[in-house]
């Protein structure tokens, strides 16, 4: 997967970037199934600043989060999607729950999640705020879900 860049290493360009005085943002995710809210989300995030970077939960990491039967798509194939989207200028991997060792490593100007979550709640902001950085959180510009997707094909084959 050598679209995926290594934390460590991720940290040496984040360090680069700066030094070019380049706004750094950050988000996160599981991005099963790609959709056009995902890309709508990346898309808004970009446009926070210079460069995005996005970290990927690892296989085991979605699984703990969302269940057994998730991810239905395997990470080299969801960290090629992403890593394709005009948007997306960096893609890490973090094997924990939540990206704070990630966040830790990159410190970004700009942590950005959906607005479904509240900023007191989004993992890192600590980090970030004491770095002089912002929090923000993107509307969705659709109801799609990863979670909806399947309940939806679920729901079609058992008209079948």
């Amino acid at each position: 997967m050598n679209y995926v860049i290594h934390v460590e290493e991720l940290a040496k360009i984040r360090n680069e970037l700066k030094h070019k005085n380049k706004k750094i943002v950050f988000t996160n995710g599981c991005f099963d199934i790609i959709h056009a809210g995902h890309v709508d989300y990346l898309t808004k995030a970009k446009e926070l600043g210079d460069v995005l970077i996005v970290a990927l939960n690892s296989d085991e990491s979605v699984t703990r989060i969302k269940g057994s039967k998730r991810p239905i798509v395997p990470l080299p194939e969801r960290a090629f999607v992403i890593s394709q989207l005009k948007a997306v200028d960096y893609v890490t991997v973090f094997e924990e729950d939540t990206p704070y060792e990630t966040i830790k490593k990159l410190v970004p100007d700009i942590l950005v999640k959906g607005a479904d979550w509240s900023k007191e709640n989004i993992v890192g902001k600590d980090i970030v705020e004491n770095a002089g950085g912002s929090i923000e959180t993107i509307e969705f510009a659709n109801f799609q879900s990863t979670t909806n997707i399947i309940k939806t094909i679920v729901e079609r084959f058992k008209e079948q």
